[in-house]
């Protein structure tokens, strides 16, 4: 019988965990720069933790089972929020804030395989909690900025889409939605781009919009505005007081501050349909958008008190690895082989005279690792210089060390893989001489 990976997953080969773990150093060394610790959560939940948080309708999404014999309910994790509002719950006021947790784990969707959406994958999220200042905020969307950044992305390649709640909660009431229909025309227009337009215009007058209003939200919801000016033209467009911008105001000013307006844009046809945000909520996209969002968070300062937790505010966002590395592939930002990406050996060992120096081989593993070198050997039976060097090559080691006939005196030939000189050292001194250059 022959086995495929399941449908929607990947199967990570040396080279693919190159390149996941490049993606993943880019997201820890931001996360760790900007003072957020690293945590992790079980791979599964009890089902009704994800209901709590999404409703029933959520159950059809996930690879929810029971144990057998067993009366409890599980689902295998598809997002992080829901266990981080559960482990802020357990720990209540005994933290202290703000709270600066990142996590990298893996997730799984039962849903139809796409391009940029897999049924597994990897997401990195970000999360400050206990700070209603708009400076989390900022935070939060500086540490994305600067992972993308040390990844070869540039405010040309991605833009930084944002938008408030409260700001379009008062766009909805200047054209006429009641209170009680916003949390439906929010998850409309988060679906806006994934509709025929005939099907939105119909669900648009179910809500309660009128032809003028329907026409004055799809040109706001299709506005790109810079940060400097922002808020006033789009409470212009929106014919709505600017101080019902103030938050938007707010966030562009300290967004200024900490140098990111040329990654940033207003963009109030992002909505983020879930009904948990509360703020300030944004986007990370190709900005060809030719990909789906490779980020996507907000504010969510109600949700830990659902889960039990006491009342505290919160902001953050999930970056997945599959869509972000479509971007990185598209803009050449990752080698076309990605076993360019992985380790380097320091030194590669070569035994050419027999028994005796495939000893000193042996030896001088064991004795270079545990000093913290990356060392590799041949396992193979040949004597032949030419081919054990071309195998040192091929895994890309930066010296080779040759044990031969010299080696009755103490010595050893240790050639520049990259620059191609050779010199005879002394034995005793190698493991210094790799170290030091």
């Amino acid at each position: 019988m022959k086995f495929q990976s399941p449908k929607g997953t990947r199967d990570f080969y040396p080279a693919d965990m190159a390149v996941r773990h490049h993606i993943e150093a880019a997201w820890r060394q931001a996360s760790i720069r900007h003072g957020f610790e690293e945590i992790d959560g079980p791979t599964f939940e009890h089902l009704d933790l994800y209901r709590a948080k999404s409703g029933d309708a959520i159950v059809n999404e996930l690879f929810s089972f029971r144990r057998a014999g067993g009366t409890d309910d599980y689902a295998l994790r598809p997002e992080f929020t829901p266990t981080l509002a559960r482990m802020v719950a357990a720990k209540g006021p005994s933290l202290a804030v703000p709270v600066k947790w990142f996590a990298v784990p893996n997730f799984f969707r039962a849903e139809r395989p796409q391009r940029g959406r897999l049924r597994e994958f990897y997401q990195w999220n970000v999360d400050m909690l206990g700070s209603e200042s708009v400076d989390a905020d900022v935070e939060v969307i500086s540490v994305a900025v600067l992972a993308l950044e040390s990844l070869g992305l540039s405010p040309v390649d991605v833009r930084v889409r944002i938008s408030h709640r409260a700001a379009l909660a008062q766009a909805l009431i200047a054209l006429g939605i009641p209170g009680e229909s916003h949390g439906a025309a929010f998850e409309l227009l988060d679906r806006k781009d994934r509709l025929e337009a005939a099907e939105f215009e119909t669900r648009a007058k179910a809500i309660g919009f009128g032809i003028e209003a329907l026409q004055r939200l799809a040109e706001v919801a299709s506005m790109r505005l810079p940060l400097a000016g922002g808020a006033a033209a789009a409470a212009q467009a929106l014919g709505i007081p600017l101080e019902s911008l103030a938050n938007l105001e707010s966030l562009a000013t300290r967004l200024t501050d900490a140098s990111l307006a040329q990654w940033c844009e207003f963009d109030l046809g992002i909505v983020r349909g879930l009904a948990y945000y509360t703020g300030t909520v944004f986007e990370i996209h190709e900005s060809s958008g030719a990909e789906r969002a490779i980020a996507g968070g907000g504010r969510y300062d109600k949700l830990v008190e659902t889960f039990g937790g006491p009342s505290m505010p919160a902001v953050g966002f999930g970056m997945g690895d599959v869509v972000l590395g479509l971007v990185l592939r598209d803009k050449a930002l990752l080698p076309a082989d990605g076993a360019a990406l992985l380790p380097r050996p320091d030194v590669f060992l070569l035994s050419v005279a027999g028994e005796e120096t495939d000893a000193a081989v042996r030896q001088q593993s064991a004795q270079l690792r545990r000093v913290g070198l990356h060392v590799r050997h041949s396992y193979k039976a040949t004597r032949n210089v030419g081919k054990l060097l071309a195998e040192a090559g091929k895994c890309r080691a930066r010296f080779a060390a040759i044990f031969g006939a010299e080696l009755t005196e103490g010595r050893v030939a240790l050639k520049d893989l990259d620059g191609g000189g050779q010199e005879s050292i002394l034995l005793s001194e190698l493991a210094a001489r790799v170290r030091a250059i």
